[in-house]
């Protein structure tokens, strides 16, 4: 079962600036390939289908902890579309064409089909698909797998970091750059333990450290790279067998947190009346206001 709560792994700053081009480009780290609806399907149904999770317990766990983090990724980088999106149109008299700047972005699905929020697809509009998903059954073959997908998600995090300096698209994919080199360093170690080969030795991939990067160095500074959360309050208490050992860039030891990190406030979108979201005039709010109030016995 996954368990939810009401809050973002980060804090997003807001932007003082609409970026829809740049929102566009993030699409790819949301609903591309290599993006965070690939990984979290991935692991999901690699732990879903984990034969023998008794037997080879740390590596169901491993995959299973990870597929927790992965909703809270695409929940970030869902989040950081949406502030981008915010103030692109303006509030008018339809008559005045208030969303006419809409028509010149990149993705013009953010605006027609979603009123200003993030879509299931790629940065070419592309609908994320299920093919997507790597699930071959086969041990050291899908571990495999997650250490070159985590490496392109890396890759791909990269170049979009260099496409935009919007505050919130750099915020997001710092934290990312950092959390994803945990996945990749994560999946080394496991392929080290179920093989005797030390995948470590190739790392960075790509051979630059996050350090190189301005929005990565004040998660890695309080040692979030080192840090794999079970994401459960009691289960999961064998990743330790797995993440374990120095670090193999800085040399400080890897820490399995029990839980989950302590997390930020989900940004609360304004109404966007152009868009006709969320659709409800005063007087309607009021009157839902009351019925929830009679409701509550209030």
């Amino acid at each position: 079962m996954f368990k939810r709560m009401d809050r973002l792994l980060i804090e997003l700053p807001k932007s003082d600036y609409p970026d829809p081009n740049g929102a566009a480009a993030v699409q790819e780290l949301l609903g591309g390939k290599f993006g965070e609806m690939s990984t979290l399907n991935n692991y999901m149904f690699q732990s879903f289908n984990f034969r023998q999770k008794k037997k080879y317990r740390p590596f169901y766990e491993l995959v299973a902890s990870i597929t927790a983090e992965e909703f809270g990724h695409v929940e970030l980088v869902t989040n950081a579309i949406n502030l981008m999106l915010e103030g692109t149109t303006f509030n008018g008299d339809p008559n005045l064409t208030p969303m006419q700047e809409a028509v010149d972005k990149r993705n013009t699905h953010h605006f027609i089909v979603n009123a200003q929020t993030a879509i299931p697809a790629n940065s070419m509009g592309k609908s994320w698909s299920g093919d997507n998903v790597f699930n071959s059954g086969n041990l050291v073959l899908d571990l495999l797998h997650n250490f070159f997908l985590e490496c392109g998600a890396r890759t791909h995090k990269m170049r979009v970091y260099e496409m935009t300096d919007n505050p919130v698209a750099r915020e997001m994919i710092g934290y990312l750059l950092v959390r994803g080199g945990v996945h990749v360093v994560a999946y080394a170690r496991a392929l080290e333990m179920a093989t005797g080969v030390d995948v470590t030795k190739m790392l960075p991939v790509p051979d630059l450290s996050n350090a190189k990067f301005d929005a990565t160095r004040k998660f890695e500074s309080v040692g979030t790279h080192r840090k794999l959360y079970t994401f459960s309050d009691e289960d999961y208490k064998s990743l330790g067998q797995i993440w374990k050992g120095p670090h193999p860039e800085d040399g400080k030891p890897l820490e399995v947190i029990q839980g989950t990190p302590p997390g930020a406030p989900i940004p609360d979108l304004n109404e966007v009346p152009e868009e006709f979201a969320p659709g409800v005039n005063p007087e309607d709010y009021q009157k839902i206001v009351k019925r929830l109030m009679d409701g509550a016995g209030l």
